[in-house]
C-alpha cells in the first residue's frame, strides 16, 4: 500500500465537502476548529456550494478533490461532512494523479464510496474518522480527538484499538484473523457492488457500520454482500456502530442482532461487535488498508503496520 506522509503541527489540510453542502455558517469556524489541533486549514469551493443535497455540481466537488491533492501547500485532506453525493464523483477523479500525491484522507459515512476506490484504485492508505461540521464543530470529545491525531500524526504502528472507557468490545464469533481493513458505511459499501469501485474483501478484515436504517434493510444489504462472496471472503468482520438501526413495531420485526445471527454468525468467521466506530460519538478513527490481527476470542483488534510514512 501507498502510505501518505505523517502530519505535524503546522502543516495545512484541505477540507472539502464531496457530499452534501455545509448548514449555515459552518465554513466559517472550520479554520478556528482545525488551528485548534495545530493545523492551518485551506477550504475547496465545494465549501461553499451548494446545489439541492449536494456541495456543488459534480464537477465543483470532483475538482475540489483532484486540486487538494494536486495542491503542493496541502498536507493532508479532512472532509466536511458525508451525507450523500460521493458516488456521482467517482469516475471524475484523478487516480493517476493522485497515486503521485498520497496525502492523508479523512472521512466517514457516504466518504466510504472514495475510501474503496482510493484503496482499490491507488492503494492508498486512508483513514475513516471524524469530519470538521459532523464532529470537531459539534462535541469533539478528548477520545475523538486523542485517536484521530494518533492514527494522523505517527509513522508508528497505532497497536490496538480499545473503546472508550466504559463501552466493551463484545465477541461475536471467536477465533483469531487478519488481514488489511476495509469498508466503512454499509450503505455505501452496497452501493458499489456491480461496479468498478465495488469492494474488495478478499483476505481482508471487513469493517462496517451504519445509521437509520432498519433490520431489513441491513438484511437486505448484508445479504447481497454475503451473495456476491463478499463475507464469504473476508478474513473476519468488525461491526462498528449501527446508530438507530431500530424497528418501527418490533413486533413485526427481526432485531439488529438477529440478523447478525442469521447472516454472519453461519459464516463462522472471527466477529467482534459494538466497536465504537461510525455515527456515534465517542469515535474510533480506524486506518484503511493496513495489516491489522482481530482477536475476537480476547476482544482486540490491533494494527500491526504504520499508516503513515516519514
Amino acid at each position: 500500500m501507498i502510505k501518505p506522509r505523517v502530519l505535524k503541527t503546522g502543516d495545512t489540510i484541505g477540507v472539502v465537502a464531496p457530499s452534501s453542502p455545509s448548514k449555515l455558517g459552518e465554513e466559517k469556524i472550520v479554520e478556528s476548529l482545525l488551528k485548534e489541533l495545530g493545523f492551518k486549514a485551506k477550504l475547496g469551493k465545494s465549501c461553499f456550494s451548494g446545489y439541492g443535497y449536494l456541495a456543488g455540481s459534480d464537477e465543483i466537488r470532483a475538482n475540489d478533490m483532484n486540486h487538494m491533492f494536486f495542491d503542493t501547500e496541502v498536507d493532508g485532506i479532512i472532509c466536511l461532512r458525508g451525507g450523500y453525493g460521493t458516488p456521482r464523483i467517482l469516475d471524475m477523479l484523478d487516480y493517476d494523479l493522485i497515486i503521485k500525491n498520497p496525502k492523508v484522507f479523512v472521512g466517514y459515512s457516504d466518504i466510504t464510496a472514495i475510501h474503496i476506490a482510493l484503496n482499490h484504485k491507488c492503494n492508498l492508505v486512508t483513514f475513516h474518522g471524524p469530519m470538521v461540521a459532523s464532529d470537531m464543530a459539534t462535541k469533539f470529545d478528548d477520545f475523538s480527538k486523542e485517536s484521530f491525531l494518533k492514527a494522523i500524526t505517527t509513522a508508528k504502528p497505532i497497536g490496538e484499538l480499545c473503546n472508550p472507557e466504559g463501552q466493551q468490545i463484545a465477541c461475536f464469533q471467536g477465533g483469531i484473523a487478519e488481514g488489511k481493513i476495509v469498508g466503512g458505511n454499509l450503505s455505501l459499501i452496497a452501493a458499489t457492488m456491480g461496479t468498478p469501485y465495488e469492494i474488495d474483501t478478499k483476505e481482508k478484515l471487513l469493517f462496517i457500520e451504519d445509521i437509520d436504517e432498519k433490520p431489513y434493510s441491513i438484511d437486505r444489504m448484508l445479504t447481497q454482500l454475503r451473495l456476491a462472496g463478499k463475507l464469504e471472503q473476508c478474513s473476519g468482520i468488525i461491526l462498528g456502530d449501527f446508530n438507530n438501526c431500530i424497528p418501527e413495531k418490533c413486533e413485526d420485526s427481526l432485531t439488529l442482532m438477529e440478523v447478525f445471527m442469521d447472516i454472519i454468525k453461519p459464516l463462522g468467521k472471527p466477529a467482534i461487535y459494538n466497536f465504537r466506530s461510525g455515527h456515534c460519538d465517542p469515535k474510533i478513527t480506524v486506518p484503511f488498508g493496513v495489516d491489522a490481527i482481530l482477536d475476537a476470542t480476547k476482544k482486540q483488534l490491533i494494527i500491526k503496520e504504520s499508516a503513515c510514512s516519514v
